[in-house]
């Protein structure tokens, strides 16, 4: 059982959210504050008291766009904290999501809020709190070795699945042109726009190796049949897929050039 603090200076907004959160079997209190103050005026009481005291907070409903200190500013305030409650980020803007989860923020969900979407903000929340309580791997009888655990989820139907608006759509992998690193997340390009999901350029690279992706810089990964055109310019390299142009280094240009040429081939 959870027990959370929503913290939103839109009176409504936080009325609809602490709603919803009440209603959620899995939260067993919810409180709310209106301002950033207020909120860590709580918090500090309930990191004071203890995990198991009256005023524990396990979760904390994030606004971002607050007067005074914002979410941010709030959620590097508890990083310092040993053993800070989760955060999750509820906001109207898509734009912070790469900062919301290099603070180490559980989910990031947009306004308006949905039921379903919150509920599996709380899921996520219930997951990595239950882990968190676990006792440490080298404190347990040592058995057979542990499955690997999954990564980020991709669907057998060769689609991956991305959040726009509060919606989690399902994109094809087929459809993608190109990706484009971003610390620890992607930006996945497409014919209709992008995509952020938070998964490294790297484990794409991995995975979509067998679906003609190849890593052409160590910023991006882009789907050999959607190049348009190579072109070699005073020694550097770069490649067309549909407007975009992007630089190759030098270390992936050779095997690029034999892969267009074994297409091209092919």
């Amino acid at each position: 059982m959870l027990r959370a603090l929503a913290v939103d200076d839109e009176e409504p907004a936080l009325a609809e959210l602490l709603y919803l959160l009440r209603s959620d079997p899995r939260i067993t209190r919810a409180e709310g504050a209106t301002d950033a103050t207020d909120a860590l005026r709580r918090i500090t009481r309930a990191l004071d008291a203890g995990p198991d005291g009256d005023d524990g907070i396990d979760v904390v409903f994030l606004d971002i766009h607050m007067a005074g200190l914002t979410g941010l500013d709030v959620a590097k305030l508890l990083a310092r904290f040993a053993r800070p409650p989760l955060i999750v980020f509820v906001t109207a803007h898509e734009g912070f999501a790469v900062q919301a989860f290099d603070l180490k923020a559980v989910d990031y969900v947009l306004k308006p809020v949905r039921r379903e979407r919150l509920a599996e903000a709380v899921r996520r929340v219930r997951d990595q709190a239950v882990t968190a309580r676990e006792p440490r791997t080298a404190d347990l009888p040592q058995g057979p070795a542990a499955a690997p655990a999954p990564g980020p989820v991709q669907s057998s139907a060769g689609q991956i699945p991305v959040e726009l608006g509060g919606v989690t759509r399902f994109i094809p992998i087929d459809s993608i042109a190109h990706v484009e690193a971003q610390g620890d997340y992607a930006r996945l390009h497409t014919a209709e726009g992008s995509h952020l999901v938070r998964i490294p350029l790297s484990t794409l690279e991995e995975r979509w190796a067998s679906r003609g992706f190849v890593r052409i810089h160590r910023s991006h990964l882009v789907a050999l049949d959607r190049i348009d055109e190579l072109r070699l310019d005073g020694g550097a390299t770069t490649v067309r897929v549909g407007s975009a142009e992007l630089a190759v280094s030098r270390r992936h240009a050779r095997q690029l050039r034999e892969l267009l040429v074994r297409r091209a081939h092919g």
